[in-house]
């Protein structure tokens, strides 16, 4: 782990008791998710974290309360170093704060985000479907969303597609 982001992981681990793990030479901060926007303004102006890179949600479904983590991923230019960031979000209350304030290509992440999750981002500019219809019921990357398969159509197996899918009795 280079100096930079040693630093910066004591940082933010005294002032918002995060929890810091290591993995391949990779530093993950885990903290709660009402101090996100102090976080990456810390690492952001006094660390050069300045871009970020990813932003996403894993489901830890019927295994871990909290259900969702959110999951950032910073990278400072200037020292060539990333740093990763997870906050819990509990599945009763799936909402936390935008980061779009500090990292404008946060939009279209949580945009997604909300989309397929259904996770809530307080502050956000335009929360609204960016994969799905608007019509569209429900967030399809949650693990406890039924899988749905129709087999694709091809020439050949074209009539036994049509035969098993329902319809209208009169």
């Amino acid at each position: 782990m280079s100096d930079h982001i040693q630093q910066a992981a004591e940082t933010i681990k005294k002032k918002f008791k995060a929890e810091v793990s290591m993995f391949r030479d990779q530093v993950t901060l885990q903290f709660d998710k009402v101090h996100i926007l102090e976080v990456c303004q810390i690492l952001r102006d006094d660390f050069s974290f300045g871009v970020l890179t990813d932003e996403t949600v894993v489901d830890y479904w019927q295994r871990k309360e909290p259900r969702f983590q959110i999951v950032y991923q910073l990278h400072s230019r200037e020292h060539d170093a990333r740093i990763f960031l997870r906050t819990p979000v509990a599945e009763d209350d799936s909402s936390t704060l935008s980061v779009v304030p500090l990292y404008p290509n946060a939009n279209w992440y949580e945009r997604e985000i909300w989309d397929l999750f259904g996770i809530r981002f307080e502050g956000h500019p335009d929360l609204r479907r960016l994969l799905l219809p608007k019509g569209y019921e429900g967030h399809p990357l949650r693990k406890d969303v039924p899988i749905k398969v129709e087999e694709t159509r091809f020439s050949f197996n074209y009539d036994d597609i049509d035969l098993g899918k329902p319809r209208a009795e009169e």
